[in-house]
């Protein structure tokens, strides 16, 4: 089965990646089942591992492992779908047992559970994953989020720099601290980088029982960045038909750091009407006028005396 045609990997794309320890072993999992058919996704950040099954391939393995078992797929796939849930998802399993398995490039984890009194055996056995798989699920999202993140950060820096300037402003017309502990040095982009390498990568690489995965905010970044564009369809256009629509503007995605953040308000649409049009013109003919009346700065009240 050509992994690249296959409809399940967008679903599998919209799943997160979470970290799980079964037998010891480290990895990150993402799996996706439906009514009678699955994939999972593992990897140790070594190798990456999948594995694939419809109805057919489930009940032809249901029967290999499971001599005693007379029944259908639908019969027994709801109990396999709850005994390796909690496994694949780093919650553990409960009541079934997983262990892990390696042989000939092939990462296999057997999964022992009870249906209806009776021992039920199952086997993911996951085998290299298709480099086109890998990069789809993988390394895109993760160049996207990276690039995300890096434009968050500039973004950032340019703020801290606006109120470096700003409290400059207050101190040159006579503003004090109340309290001095809460003083700052002026940002300096290149030195914080420097130091804060310095501190942390040893850190990251000296700590081996630190797991691979994401954490809560990464999950959402990862979620918006594999999330698929949707366009605007022919019968949403209003107006006169014959009038040929601008192209769309690119999806925005708005990177949400350990603090949350604020989206900018924007126009849904990204269309200005006449009465609009109208008000942008008259905002835009009063604001000389404002600029010259403008008032005198009051004193900042609160941090600053």
């Amino acid at each position: 089965m050509n992994p690249r045609a296959d409809p399940a990997d967008d679903f599998l794309l919209q799943e997160p990646w979470l970290p799980v320890c079964i037998d010891g072993c480290q990895l990150l999992a993402k799996s996706w089942f439906s009514d009678a058919e699955y994939c999972v996704l593992l990897t140790d950040m070594q190798g990456v591992w999948e594995e694939r099954m419809d109805t057919a391939a489930i009940e032809r393995r249901a029967q290999e492992l499971n001599r005693r078992l007379r029944a259908a797929v639908q019969a027994f796939f709801s109990h396999l779908r709850e005994a390796a849930e909690p496994w694949l998802s780093g919650g553990g399993g409960g009541e079934a047992q997983m262990c892990v398995w390696r042989r000939d490039g092939v990462v296999t984890l057997k999964l022992k559970s009870e249906l209806a009194g009776l021992p039920f055996h199952w086997e993911f056995r996951c085998s290299p994953a298709p480099v086109a798989l890998v990069c789809s699920q993988l390394v895109r999202p993760l160049l996207a989020m990276s690039r995300l993140l890096h434009r968050q950060l500039e973004e950032q820096g340019e703020l801290l720099a606006r109120k470096d300037q700003e409290i400059q402003d207050y101190r040159e017309n006579g503003a004090t601290l109340s309290r001095e502990r809460l003083q700052t040095d002026v940002f300096n982009k290149q030195l914080y980088t420097e130091d804060f390498i310095q501190k942390n990568l040893p850190l990251l690489r000296s700590d081996p029982s630190d797991a691979p995965g994401f954490n809560a905010d990464l999950q959402r970044l990862y979620a918006a960045v594999a999330a698929p564009h949707k366009r605007r369809r022919p019968q949403e256009t209003h107006g006169d038909p014959d009038r040929t629509e601008p192209p769309e503007p690119p999806a925005q995605t708005t990177v949400i750091g350990p603090g949350g953040g604020d989206p900018e308000n924007q126009n849904p649409s990204g269309q200005v009407g006449p009465d609009s049009a109208a008000q942008a013109a008259a905002v835009g003919a009063t604001r000389p006028a404002e600029r010259q009346s403008s008032r005198p700065k009051k004193k900042k009240v609160g941090l600053f005396r």
